[in-house]
């Protein structure tokens, strides 16, 4: 039985921003990558917070900190059941930066050791670069890089070949968020874990785009942000294998985390708590919970079906275009809806203005992959990403827009 198609014109309506107008001309919001717009149901529950249940958690015993503690509770067990885990594997932390830095700072520091190597792969985002950067400088661990292929795939049998009896740790990027490639993680963490490595995925670009079961992955850690997930900006995800984060210390100190503090010693919460010092973002929270509902609303096959159309329907109209260039590998369902191009003759920043000029929000720069960008041999990229609230029109409208560009500076 053929499902029917996603009905997008209903999801847009939930989106405030997208009735925005950009100089006289609708917006066609193509930053997904970057950011995604928030729906009604996520805006409203920021407000609902405060309005109703603000208070410290984990503190009070009135009405309103019992409230809110169960709503901040109730988040944990929502991303919990979103990603295949247990509510104590969930740590809050403001993203997937200060999640994967949590990781390398609680994990890496305790268990490198010089002669340790680290795999990263050459299309890593910065965030999965430099905290293993400064790890490694602090325990005289070695950072190794599986290549990208010309087509912007990973080299996997350069991966296996790297990944031996001295690699401790494996920190992978799910889906670049600037070739658009999904990466064979399953693979690589089975490889990984034979020779005794654990396995942190960087899931920022694929969380919204695939859903994820770490029971099924088998990763040590996983982190991602709500915010390029529907939901908002301050909060994020590290999630970790109960034992793993239970043999770990904690990196801050402060409330909310001690079991016992005197004067000379304290003991730590079991985790998550021993992982969130201080008073945690509590309404953006509850906000991601919201944004976890909605998502979940949504037909699973449809989003999918949407997204590869999409894709396939932005690739074909920047192929088609003379003096354009696209990275990353063809259409197909290992690919995620982010898609990187370069104008000849025009820079990247000099197009995205123009196109912004149009009504077009893209994105422009070497996207914090600076490696990955001396790989392709350019100094920035242009970026559309979908959502799905994006429509076949928005696609449309983008590569008029290059075209009109290309006019512009007489490359056309």
């Amino acid at each position: 039985m053929t499902r029917p198609p996603l009905d997008v014109e209903r999801i847009r309506r939930d989106f405030p921003i997208l009735r925005r107008m950009i100089d006289g001309q609708p917006l066609a919001y193509l930053d997904n990558a970057a950011t995604t717009q928030k729906p009604r149901a996520v805006i409203e529950s920021l407000v609902k917070f405060y309005e109703r249940h603000n208070a410290n958690v984990h503190r009070g015993v009135h009405t309103l900190a019992e409230e809110a503690s169960a709503l901040y509770e109730e988040a944990r067990s929502k991303v919990a059941r979103f990603i295949g885990a247990a509510p104590e594997e969930i740590v809050f932390t403001r993203g997937t930066t200060q999640a994967i830095n949590l990781a390398a700072r609680a994990w890496g520091s305790r268990n490198l050791r010089p002669g340790d190597e680290v795999l990263l792969t050459a299309m890593e985002h910065h965030s999965n670069i430099v905290p293993w950067q400064l790890v490694a400088a602090e325990t005289g661990a070695t950072l190794r890089y599986v290549p990208v292929t010309d087509g912007g795939e990973l080299d996997l049998a350069e991966a296996e070949r790297l990944i031996g009896a001295r690699t401790r740790m494996l920190a992978i990027t799910h889906a670049s968020n600037v070739l658009g490639t999904v990466n064979p993680v399953e693979r690589l963490i089975r490889r990984a874990h034979a020779q005794g490595a654990r396995v942190l995925v960087d899931a920022a670009q694929s969380v919204l785009h695939r859903r994820l079961n770490v029971a099924l992955l088998d990763c040590d850690f996983l982190a991602f942000s709500g915010h390029k997930m529907l939901g908002p900006m301050g909060i994020g995800v590290l999630y970790g294998k109960r034992a793993l984060l239970d043999s770990l210390e904690p990196v801050e100190g402060g409330g909310g985390m001690v079991g016992v503090v005197e004067a000379d010693r304290s003991t730590w919460r079991e985790s998550p708590a021993r992982f969130e010092a201080g008073t945690p973002n509590v309404a953006d929270a509850v906000a991601l919970g919201a944004a976890i509902d909605y998502l979940l609303g949504l037909d699973p096959a449809g989003l999918l079906a949407h997204e590869a159309d999409l894709t396939a329907r932005t690739l074909a109209a920047l192929r088609e275009l003379p003096g354009v260039r696209v990275f990353g590998p063809p259409a197909s369902p290992g690919r995620v809806g982010v898609i990187s191009f370069a104008v000849e003759g025009i820079h990247a920043h000099d197009v995205a203005q123009l196109l912004d000029e149009q009504g077009v929000a893209v994105r422009a720069g070497n996207h914090c992959c600076q490696p990955l960008m001396r790989r392709l041999g350019v100094a920035a990229t242009v970026r559309a990403s979908v959502a799905p609230y994006t429509t076949a029109a928005e696609i449309d409208r983008l590569a008029a827009a290059v075209t009109r560009a290309q006019h512009v500076f007489g490359r056309g």
